[in-house]
């Protein structure tokens, strides 16, 4: 392989790699406004897809984060590192949700569904 087989063309795909590579799709959101975010919703999407059918999924195209970045910080240390972080960097941002506790949602089990060993082990025998 030449070098020149490895270096894109800034104006159009090369014969080469069209022929060599088949069905490629250029996509980006709708004003090119975040290409990451985008191709994240476009692959979520796609892997609920059977491969079958062209029809949209059940899928919504964006969410809550949407055009932000977050932040999940285990504890207030971190949380105040985080907002340190933000007052030394220009940010747009706020605070989502509240400082309390999590808490599991109401339908995680909390009960094993494996049942409980009696303390037991049994050796094997030679």
């Amino acid at each position: 392989m030449r070098l020149w087989d490895l270096i894109e063309s800034t104006t159009e795909l090369a014969p080469m790699h069209k022929n060599a590579q088949k069905k490629i799709t250029r996509m980006r959101d709708v004003g090119g406004l975040d290409r990451n975010y985008h191709l994240n919703r476009i692959m979520m999407a796609a892997a609920m897809a059977d491969g079958v059918s062209t029809k949209a999924v059940n899928s919504p195209a964006d969410t809550w984060a949407e055009k932000y970045n977050t932040a999940h910080p285990y504890t207030d240390q971190e949380h105040k590192m985080i907002q340190a972080a933000m007052n030394t960097v220009p940010t747009n941002g706020n605070l989502v949700s509240g400082d309390g506790k999590s808490k599991e949602a109401d339908d995680v089990h909390t009960i094993s569904p494996v049942p409980h060993n009696s303390g037991r082990i049994r050796k094997k025998r030679a």
